[in-house]
């Protein structure tokens, strides 16, 4: 998207709350503020947006419930604010969209979920199929079994990579400042306000060069960082106050609110570049002349019943190799079965998958969208 007027056309949109917003800068939740912004939710996904919310707060939350006046510095204490503020904070959600006749589903992700293949298939398949039904899919970061301490911002860069794994067409990240300024607003009242920049931008990277920053006090990064991620997809990224009456709504009619800041490849081209250049082949299927033709030609999925052979020792979600009768590679993409499954449905129809395997994840053994032409 590379104007606010295309907004309108945005189909699924990734929405991220900061803990600022979400707990009154840290003294408990503020309901009243999420009622506003589930509301807004609400209205979008009735208008047949889909809508995944990334949801900070469980920390602050957590330690408001126990009594903590200060941040934990001990992991294990800050695991255990996570456990606790979660349950506050998913209870929020739930009774909340309720109100609007909205269902909500608790997804608690690790970085490790969205970087191994399988994991980010099967994270994949299961909040498409959430959207489908027309849940609202709630993600936080988990927390309470991270391997490193949590630090302030992870979840602006889980959105970013959320919006990667569901190809989304908008990210709205809704902090407790306007958005992005050429300088600190705080320091210097004169500071320029910064629409829309695209995310290449090589001034970005001056405006967030001090730790204090026109997106509030070590905000500014992290933000910055989570639109590039979004942007290898496709994804604009609008960063915006959440505290702008009715935000979300007027985001979407294309209002100047907040920073666009532009993503510079088109989503289909970026994905495809990502396919083709950051993973490392762990197998190859041959194909039939058929098969060949409709994936060079056409641009269409590979079926199992194009496969004439099968090498190498892949899990699903790996990247493989599709080579025609002379050995050329004509294509690459994330296969949907391993290595051993595919050697048994090699060949037949897709409507025998299930019988063959025992369950059926997905008709294709590549689907198009995560294939790339050699």
């Amino acid at each position: 998207m590379q104007n606010r007027t295309e907004f309108a056309r945005a189909r699924r949109v990734i929405v991220k709350i900061g803990s600022a917003l979400l707990t009154s800068s840290g003294r408990g939740l503020d309901l009243p503020a999420i009622s506003d912004w589930v509301g807004q939710i609400a209205g979008l996904r009735h208008k047949k947006i889909e809508i995944v919310l990334v949801s900070s707060g469980s920390v602050a939350e957590g330690m408001c419930r126990l009594g903590w006046k200060t941040r934990p510095r001990a992991l294990h204490q800050l695991q255990a604010a996570a456990a606790v503020g979660q349950m506050g904070l998913i209870q929020a959600y739930e009774s909340l969209f309720q109100r609007h006749n909205l269902h909500t589903a608790q997804i608690l992700l690790t970085h490790d979920d969205l970087s191994d293949r399988q994991r980010y298939l099967n994270a994949r398949s299961t909040l498409l199929t959430l959207l489908e039904l027309g849940v609202v899919p709630v993600i936080n970061e988990n927390d309470t079994v991270a391997n490193e301490e949590i630090r302030f911002g992870d979840n602006d860069t889980l959105a970013a990579l959320v919006a990667n794994l569901l190809e989304a067409d908008l990210l709205i990240i809704l902090t407790d400042q306007k958005g992005l300024f050429e300088r600190d607003p705080t320091l210097d009242p004169t500071a320029n306000f910064v629409h829309q920049a695209s995310i290449n931008d090589s001034r970005l990277g001056e405006m967030v060069g001090e730790s204090r920053s026109g997106l509030g006090r070590g905000g500014m990064i992290t933000k910055l960082r989570a639109a590039r991620l979004a942007s290898r997809s496709g994804t604009a990224t609008v960063i915006a106050s959440g505290r702008e009456h009715d935000v979300m709504a007027r985001i979407m009619a294309g209002e100047n609110v907040g920073t666009f800041l532009v993503p510079d490849v088109s989503p289909m081209l970026a994905r495809k570049r990502w396919l083709a250049g950051q993973l490392k082949l762990k197998g190859a299927l041959h194909l039939d002349e058929g098969a060949a033709r409709v994936l060079k030609e056409d641009g269409k999925s590979l079926l199992p019943i194009g496969v004439t052979a099968v090498y190498g020792d892949f899990h699903r979600g790996d990247l493989v190799a599709c080579v025609d009768a002379g050995g050329n590679e004509i294509a690459r993409g994330l296969v949907n079965y391993s290595a051993d499954e595919t050697r048994i449905i090699m060949r037949r129809p897709s409507s025998q998958i299930e019988s063959l395997l025992g369950y059926v994840d997905e008709p294709e053994l590549i689907h198009r969208d995560n294939l790339v032409l050699a």
